[in-house]
């Protein structure tokens, strides 16, 4: 299956049906008057959350969504049937974004969520509305209205508990691999993550969570630079951040500068998402002979003067994994206790994930904005960032 996470639609609602001029006309019934009947409503154009889809593919091969028209009026006194509304099922976490106004128009974000995006036209009255006792034969009627047509841009965000943050290479494909029943590239050169990939951690029966690994983040990432600004945007749905740091790059950087690029690209794409829990995990310690490996990851945290949760890992030979994601469990559960319990905290939630959405739409309108028209030489074809991207469930 192809991974697509933006897609550009045009839904149009149905015509509302027109009225209708008629008279009875009867045996033995003189002078019948008007019985014109009014059309029908147009259809309306609904969206749907639907956790069966986990892409934008469909709209790739689909672009227009048009509701049905409602009939028109009748003779005595018959109404038109209604134009059928359109569902169009749509992946949890679609924002759904106005292309012409870059208006956000909803957020799905729950499995059977509906959500109106055009309003169907409103049915014509027919002539049996307009008689009154100085016009007995009117010949008025009213037409349906046009339904709305829009153009719509929709951008899929994934929804996960726990998002992997770090540069490429920083070895957090490694890490969903170690935990979870994702299985996504690895390899020794940067960008082996073009997409991001979901994994489920199981730690018991009914103990899990999910975890995403997003492309990796080169400086300038939040201006556009490499594949960042596409994807940052995924780890707006997450509750809590993994900054994964490679203790012993194979380019022999500056591991704390490299950690500090990421934290400054993070800030400039969105303020609210740099504030979101984030936890130190420094990875590839194995690659270190093992009397400088503490002394390093005690150095590292240093000059970064960071105070949060520190995490000494191996990734690559599952050395210290379970206790991270044990301690990311029991975090999780927390948090949601907290939420469940105390409305304080579950409105300075809903207002941070708030914030970070708007940030997070702030910059896709001003990526819109300084994006060309499409020309008639443009395709529909698959880009070269279209790829794969697989949820599973470890046994």
């Amino acid at each position: 299956m192809q991974f697509v996470d933006e897609s550009s639609i045009i839904v149009e609602a149905g015509k509302g049906g027109n009225g209708c001029l008629s008279f009875r006309r009867e045996k033995y019934v003189p002078k019948g008057g008007p019985d014109g009947g009014d059309g029908g409503h147009g259809g309306s154009v609904y969206l749907i959350g639907d956790d069966a889809l986990n892409t934008l593919i469909d709209f790739k091969y689909q672009r227009f969504y048009k509701a049905q028209n409602g009939q028109p009026g009748m003779g005595r006194q018959m109404s038109g049937k209604a134009g059928e509304d359109l569902h169009v099922k749509v992946p949890v976490g679609t924002t759904v974004i106005d292309e012409d106004t870059l208006e956000v128009i909803a957020d799905v974000t729950e499995i059977g969520q509906v959500v109106l995006v055009a309003q169907g036209g409103r049915r014509g009255l027919g002539n049996i509305h307009f008689k009154s006792s100085t016009n007995r034969a009117p010949r008025r009627t009213t037409p349906g209205t046009d339904g709305e047509r829009r153009n719509l841009r929709l951008e899929m965000k994934v929804m996960a508990d726990v998002g992997l943050l770090g540069l490429p290479n920083a070895g957090k494909s490694t890490l969903i691999r170690a935990v979870s029943a994702a299985k996504p590239k690895v390899a020794n050169y940067p960008f082996t993550t073009l997409v991001p990939n979901l994994g489920v951690v199981k730690l018991g029966m009914h103990e899990h969570f999910v975890m995403a690994d997003v492309p990796g983040l080169i400086e300038g990432a939040s201006d556009g630079a490499g594949l960042g600004l596409r994807f940052l945007k995924h780890l707006t749905r997450t509750r809590l951040l993994f900054h994964v740091v490679d203790v012993a790059p194979f380019d022999e950087s500056d591991p704390v500068e490299a950690a500090e690029a990421i934290i400054h690209e993070l800030g400039e794409f969105s303020p609210a998402l740099a504030e979101l829990p984030r936890w130190l995990v420094l990875n590839k310690l194995d690659l270190l002979p093992p009397e400088e490996r503490e002394a390093t990851a005690d150095e590292i945290v240093r000059r970064l003067g960071w105070e949060g949760p520190v995490f000494r890992v191996s990734a690559i030979g599952s050395d210290g994994t379970d206790a991270l994601v044990q301690a990311a469990y029991r975090w999780l559960t927390e948090q949601r206790r907290l939420e469940n319990e105390d409305e304080e905290a579950a409105e300075r939630a809903r207002e941070m994930r708030e914030r970070m959405e708007e940030e997070a739409v702030a910059r896709t309108e001003a990526r819109l904005g300084r994006k060309r028209k499409p020309s008639a030489e443009d395709d529909d074809d698959f880009d070269d960032d279209d790829y794969d991207v697989e949820v599973e469930y470890a046994p």
